[in-house]
């Protein structure tokens, strides 16, 4: 079962995003502008983790942290414009498992969450599909029993797609995810793609859907009677 997120973020296009960018990870998000009724909220949703901004209207995220520690043992990770180092040590010392400063990348907010829920145990952290287990935080994948070297890189681009399996993902969205932000040459994707592929080997996992993007799935869209717009490449 996917991992519960809550994020309590009173600036709605950052709460949007950030909703979005968890939602493509394959996190159940769900948003909150203020903390009013959170009490309510962590009993009726059981999050596995709370994304919580420290400057929001009434109660604010330090406020909110305590109550999430005394309803809760989801992890938290504070999202904020503060960089002050006494802000930052008031967090974790309240019991925040990490903490996040504004402005920031959506691809290196969804890795801390993804690493705060590996850490408390609240997400596998082995993905299987068919033959293949992809381990990422112990750098480990095997396929049919074999070990497989990946470089750091690939591992990152095939837990993102472990973590997708069976959804199509475009290049822009691997670029950010993978590398961070979309400046890059969308060949780049196509380039370490091939090399993933080659390394996996057959029968192909990696499938390309024309026009579309990337899917990781044990068949391709032709055979499952899907989207028959697959390449062959």
């Amino acid at each position: 079962m996917a991992a519960r997120v809550l994020v309590v973020e009173d600036a709605e296009a950052i709460r949007t995003a950030v909703l979005a960018g968890l939602a493509e990870a394959g996190f159940v998000a769900r948003g909150r502008g203020d903390g009013r009724a959170l009490e309510e909220e962590l009993e009726a949703f059981r999050p596995d983790l709370v994304v919580l901004d420290i400057m929001l209207p009434g109660r604010d995220g330090f406020a909110l942290l305590d109550l999430v520690r005394r309803h809760s043992d989801a992890g938290v990770v504070m999202l904020t414009a503060r960089d002050a180092v006494d802000d930052r040590l008031r967090g974790l010392h309240g019991g925040a498992d990490d903490y996040v400063v504004k402005p920031f990348a959506l691809a290196e907010l969804v890795a801390r969450v993804t690493a705060v829920l590996r850490r408390t145990g609240r997400t596998p952290s082995t993905v299987e599909v068919g033959d293949l287990l992809v381990d990422a935080t112990a750098g480990s994948v095997r396929r049919g029993g074999v070990a497989i070297e990946l470089t750091a890189t690939e591992l990152r681009l095939l837990d993102y797609l472990a973590a997708q399996r069976g959804r199509v993902v475009s290049k822009a969205q691997i670029l950010t995810r993978v590398w961070g932000y979309t400046d890059y040459d969308p060949n780049l994707v196509e380039v370490h793609v091939s090399a993933l592929r080659r390394k996996l080997g057959e029968p192909r996992l990696v499938h390309t859907v024309r026009g579309l993007g990337y899917v990781l799935r044990t068949a391709p869209a032709a055979d499952a009677g899907g989207d028959r717009r697959e390449a062959p490449t």
